[in-house]
């Protein structure tokens, strides 16, 4: 199984892409994984916030193939702790066919489309995160959640 993950726009801040680069590479240490940062759109301040959720779901709908199972990083998704995460994870591997994509939105989220298209929604946490530090916090936590499967000593519980 490979494990996509794609959010919109680059991250600026050369400290978290560093940090996102290392989690990245120990992801890929224990299966396929990509990370595709989406162009950021031009001119989104004459966009509504919705033209520019759906000019956003639209750009990621490109880059979607039909087998895969797109999991929407969303404040609504569903919580889960580092050991679920982790058993989550485990049956997806052991169960899906195609890529697990996981998806990071733009400033104001997700489209209605985009909704409609994912198959599950999980959330990091109730607070809410600069879109750039999302996406470190998320690597972490992919990774956290591999080196549990494999019984890895990086989790203490």
């Amino acid at each position: 199984m490979k494990i996509s993950f794609i959010a919109h726009g680059k991250t600026t801040d050369k400290r978290l892409e560093s940090l996102m680069q290392d989690y990245f590479g120990r992801i890929s240490h224990y299966l396929p994984f990509e990370f595709l940062a989406l162009p950021n759109l031009r001119t989104t301040k004459s966009l509504t916030p919705g033209r520019q959720m759906q000019m956003e779901g639209e750009q990621l709908s490109s880059r979607l193939q039909a087998c895969d199972h797109i999991v929407l990083l969303d404040e609504r998704g569903k919580q889960l702790r580092s050991l679920e995460l982790a058993e989550w994870l485990g049956r997806k591997m052991s169960t899906l066919q195609g890529r697990l994509v996981f998806v990071a939105g733009g400033p104001y989220g997700f489209s209605a489309d985009t909704h409609s298209k994912a198959c599950e929604e999980l959330s990091l946490s109730l607070m809410t995160f600069p879109h750039q530090m999302v996406r470190l916090f998320f690597a972490e936590q992919l990774y956290r959640a591999l080196a549990i499967l494999n019984g890895e000593p990086y989790h203490h519980e």
